[in-house]
């Protein structure tokens, strides 16, 4: 058998997919761009999509839910100047196409002189971060019911307080094609699985929860007996833990994140503020800022959509450009914004491969992949030790950020109270309040134990959601406030 090259073969799956049956090729892409432009517009995209979902959920031992969807369609764009024109359809056909193309190019009145020269076609340039599997197919349906089953009788096994367990299985093949008006075609196929653990703990009439689970973009063999036990054990762990909580004290004080997903901080407070349209906009908080400081020295912040397996990773991005490691903050130097095609054009500056977007339905925009900052040099242990009175917060619930003036707001799913350098006991009801460009600049120390998380990020913004994920050293920041209870 000949293997065909990786970016070649991810479009012939997305040709097979998503043109051949419904009797369209590469010359239906070009006739419908040239339909766009024939009017004077700036830029213009087709995007197909083809996806293919399944969920399995189980609760009080017994697996309730089970779900399977499919859907494809195409969304056609016309962009001039600031303005987008968008139409959509889960009609795959020569028609809708067309009655599409049209449609759009009424963005822009002027015509034209002449005809326009169809460009050259070129395959876009892209990653190989993962491969194309199929996971809804990589276990059968009685496996599926049997793991679940098996994450329930772990968290059971582990403690007689665990009261009820949830949990929760979803399989995505997502693939994508690409095509530009400058005679850019690219494709990917993208596998996304994820395990979801929830545990609610009780003990003398106190009930307390602790999640735990993880995924990415491979096959569902990654959830062996070892990676379950990792999920179940944090999970147990996080609700026991907040049985012996006590009431979180409240005030200004010095605050650790632990390493990984309270990287979610960081993500909600800093990334949304780097993302190109609020900055092009003027409505973000660092606009206008590249090249000044905007951070402790030692802090520096990436969005890298190359790491390979991961949640947020892409070979491709939902324009058509690779994903690219940007470096976002230097040293606390702000270097760049993340940006996708049309806010890059307007700020005349590339396209750094984070234009995205939820569906064939959905607009793209600057969206963040893998945000993560990246680790120090001192142990996770020194940085704890040195807390004379504060708050060591391993885990995050939700949280929300204005991105104009960069307040946020954030609530600790599992916090400790610090003295003179010892963990004392377990607190519930904390929140962080504070703002994202000033908390960078309150960073004291930064351990060498940056860690990603386990693969369970979602963002969501102007109502779409897209995977995405995070990640941090354990952190040091002075004077940040607490919202508590005590």
């Amino acid at each position: 058998m000949i293997s065909r090259e990786p970016t070649i073969e991810r479009l012939a799956t997305a040709q097979q997919l998503l043109l051949t049956p419904f009797g369209l090729d590469e010359s239906h892409l070009s006739r419908a761009l040239a339909e766009i432009t024939a009017h004077k517009v700036d830029d213009a995209d087709l995007y197909f999509q083809y996806t293919r979902s399944e969920g399995w959920s189980l609760e009080e031992g017994i697996v309730k839910t089970g779900s399977f969807s499919i859907d494809q369609g195409v969304g056609v764009r016309a962009v001039s100047g600031e303005k987008t024109a968008f139409a959509y359809s889960d009609d795959i056909s020569e028609a809708s196409l067309l009655d599409a193309a049209r449609t759009v190019r009424t963005i822009s009145a002027a015509g034209r002189n002449g005809r326009v020269k169809a460009p050259a076609r070129k395959v876009a340039t892209s990653r190989s971060l993962y491969g194309g599997v199929d996971p809804i197919s990589t276990l059968d349906s009685t496996a599926k019911v049997e793991l679940l089953g098996k994450v329930e009788k772990l968290a059971r096994s582990r403690d007689p307080r665990v009261a009820q367990v949830m949990a929760g299985l979803a399989s995505e093949y997502d693939v994508v094609l690409v095509a530009r008006a400058d005679g850019t075609l690219a494709a990917d196929v993208r596998p996304l699985v994820r395990l979801s653990v929830t545990v609610i703990a009780e003990q003398n009439g106190r009930r307390e929860m602790g999640s735990g689970g993880g995924g990415g973009r491979f096959g569902l063999a990654y959830f062996d007996d070892a990676q379950i036990a990792e999920y179940v054990d944090q999970a147990v762990q996080q609700a026991l833990t907040n049985l012996e909580s006590r009431p979180a004290p409240a005030g200004e004080m010095t605050v650790v994140l632990g390493p990984g997903w309270p990287g979610i901080l960081l993500h909600e407070a800093i990334g949304h503020g780097l993302e190109g349209d609020f900055n092009r906009k003027g409505s973000s908080a660092f606009s206008g800022r590249i090249g000044e400081r905007v951070a402790a020295k030692g802090v520096t912040v990436l969005d890298d959509g190359t790491i390979a397996d991961r949640r947020g990773s892409l070979n491709v991005d939902d324009e058509g450009n690779a994903t690219q490691r940007n470096v976002l903050i230097e040293d606390g130097i702000l270097k760049g914004y993340i940006q996708d095609s049309l806010n890059a054009r307007l700020m005349k500056v590339p396209p750094t491969g984070n234009g995205r977007r939820e569906s064939y339905a959905h607009v793209p925009m600057p969206r963040m992949t893998n945000t993560y900052m990246l680790g120090g040099d001192r142990v996770p242990e020194e940085i704890v030790a040195s807390i004379k009175k504060g708050l060591y917060a391993t885990n995050f619930g939700g949280g929300q950020v204005d991105i104009t003036s960069g307040k946020f707001v954030f609530s600790a799913s599992e916090a400790y109270w610090v003295e003179n350098g010892k963990i004392q006991y377990p607190v519930k009801g904390a929140t962080l309040v504070g703002n994202g460009p000033d908390a960078l600049t309150r960073v004291t120390m930064i351990g060498n134990d940056m860690a990603l998380d386990t693969g369970v990020g979602t963002c969501g913004k102007e109502g779409q959601s897209v995977p995405v994920g995070v990640g941090q050293p354990t952190l040091r920041i002075d004077g940040l406030t607490v919202g508590g209870t005590a």
